[in-house]
């Protein structure tokens, strides 16, 4: 009983049974203190008269004063205290113990234990208390609202299986709730589930306290918050005003931050989910019966009763028109004149490349702005890598290289002549090349040499067994397609029959 710690309600009683007669074995044996302690405690109360019996029991203020009683721990200088300054300035920043320990033993060569450091932290604590202070919320004022971690689904029918998390939206005054599993915390989810939120209170409160989740936030800042333009229209549509949290000080949404928990250790546990519509089944009908009905910790009532009696009315109406769920994005058209957005390829006009873009997604349209102009509408992809092309989006040789394949080419070359469509029709015949610029090339000499002319190259081309774009195009600038070829066969002494590229069977006199 020597090491324990004695309060000062405890020895201003010793005083006065000393003052009444008893000594320090009749003490002990009554076992308010031991004899030694006892001992020490008369010796002082003889040197200060608190024995005497004309003076009045001195209070407990006055005890502590004089006997200083503190723990052997508190007397001693921790081995930690040389590096007090970096220590204090490291747990500021939310370093924990271990780390600190470690570094402490990398750069001064630190001998003590880790119980040391422990111990040291543990007053700093002590010394550094922070206090808070409870927010109070009018009815309907206000609603917190945050992401949790939600269970692994196995989806029963596919064998799916994905994680979820669930966003909660707790009203500040009656602690009612809406809670929903989604998949992702995209803002268009992000979204979505504030417009099902309004709705299952039946009203929007005049504040939200959110945190500063990507989602909703661009950038934060203590004083100058820039808020997502999505998120940004959300709140303009349904009249509330945006209150998101100091950077790392969850504190202020403290009641949201205790509905996630609930909802994890009250809900999740020993549950089994099917799908993610099963457990959203589960889940709001926990809301309106267990979270709903509970007698709630803080404010002693329960929250269905109190938001359905008082706080549900005072809420602001929803709107006539909900407004359209829209999420605004940034991207860059890339040379191929497609821009990615939620996954996802949608084309722009081709004199746009290189350049930012601003994209707004709804549930059925993509629309693509330039300096404030709509410059493509799309509609809404959801598989992962489709692409929305629109030809007039596309460079003016694109679009003619598109547009002219081989069907287009037949039909040119059959305009043009039937020994020009032979020639066509032999390209498209190799096994080895795709011949469609060549065709195309083919049927594009008409523009400058005249159907007439090409024809008749095409001819020449075939009667000597060369259907390629380089003869049609030799022949036409030489103006060979003017000569008869028949002649010409003739000249050779028949060397040449038309049957092949290269004749054997008759050989050619030479002079």
């Amino acid at each position: 009983m020597s090491n324990r710690r004695f309060e000062m309600y405890e020895v201003r009683q010793v005083v006065v049974l000393m003052r009444g007669g008893q000594s320090d074995r009749q003490i002990a044996k009554s076992g308010l203190m031991g004899r030694k302690k006892a001992g020490e405690i008369r010796a002082v109360a003889l040197k200060s008269g608190w024995l005497d019996k004309t003076q009045s029991v001195p209070d407990e203020a006055v005890l502590a004063e004089v006997l200083e009683v503190k723990s052997c721990r508190a007397t001693e200088v921790s081995s930690v205290y040389p590096y007090r300054d970096e220590v204090t300035a490291w747990l500021q920043e939310g370093i924990q113990g271990t780390t600190i320990h470690a570094a402490l033993v990398r750069k001064h060569h630190f001998t003590g234990s880790y119980s040391s450091v422990r111990r040291f932290l543990q007053e700093l604590k002590k010394d550094n208390v922070q206090a808070t202070v409870i927010l109070d919320f009018a009815h309907g004022e206000a609603a917190q609202v945050d992401f949790g971690k939600g269970p692994v689904i196995t989806d029963t029918k596919t064998g799916e299986v994905f994680p979820t998390w669930f966003f909660v939206m707790t009203l500040a005054w009656s602690r009612h709730q809406y809670a929903e599993l989604v998949t992702n915390q995209d803002t268009f989810t992000w979204l979505g589930c504030h417009r099902r939120a309004f709705e299952w209170f039946g009203g929007v409160p005049s504040k939200i306290i959110i945190d500063n989740p990507k989602c909703a936030i661009t950038r934060a800042c203590y004083y100058d918050p820039e808020v997502q333009r999505s998120y940004s229209g959300l709140t303009e549509g349904y009249g509330f005003l945006l209150s998101p949290c100091p950077p790392r000080d969850p504190k202020k949404k403290g009641i949201v931050e205790s509905g996630v928990k609930y909802v994890k250790r009250s809900f999740i546990p020993l549950r089994d989910f099917r799908s993610l519509a099963d457990g959203n089944g589960q889940l709001l009908e926990w809301v309106m019966g267990t979270a709903g009905n509970r007698i709630h910790g803080t404010t002693r009532e329960r929250p269905l009763t109190r938001f359905i009696e008082i706080e549900k009315a005072l809420l602001k109406p929803l709107p006539d028109i909900p407004p359209e769920l829209a999420v605004w994005c940034k991207a860059k058209l890339h040379g191929n004149c497609h821009l990615q957005a939620g996954k996802c390829y949608y084309s722009a006009p081709y004199p746009l490349v290189h350049r930012e873009l601003w994209v707004r997604s709804t549930e059925k349209l993509v629309e693509i702005f330039y300096e404030h102009k709509l410059v493509a509408v799309h509609p809404k992809l959801h598989r992962p890598g489709a692409r929305s092309t629109m030809d007039e989006h596309l460079p003016p040789e694109a679009i003619a290289y598109k547009m002219r394949d081989p069907q287009w080419c037949l039909r040119q070359g059959e305009e043009i002549g039937s020994q020009c469509l032979i020639v066509i029709k032999r390209l498209f015949q190799d096994r080895v090349l795709d011949n469609l610029r060549a065709a195309q090339g083919i049927v594009s000499m008409a523009k400058k040499y005249g159907a007439v002319r090409l024809e008749a190259a095409c001819l020449r081309a075939l009667t000597f067994d060369s259907p390629k774009y380089r003869t049609v195009k030799t022949i036409l600038e030489k103006g060979l397609d003017q000569q008869e070829a028949e002649p010409l066969v003739q000249a050779l002494g028949g060397a040449y029959t038309g049957a092949g590229r290269f004749y054997r069977n008759g050989r050619v006199p030479i002079h």
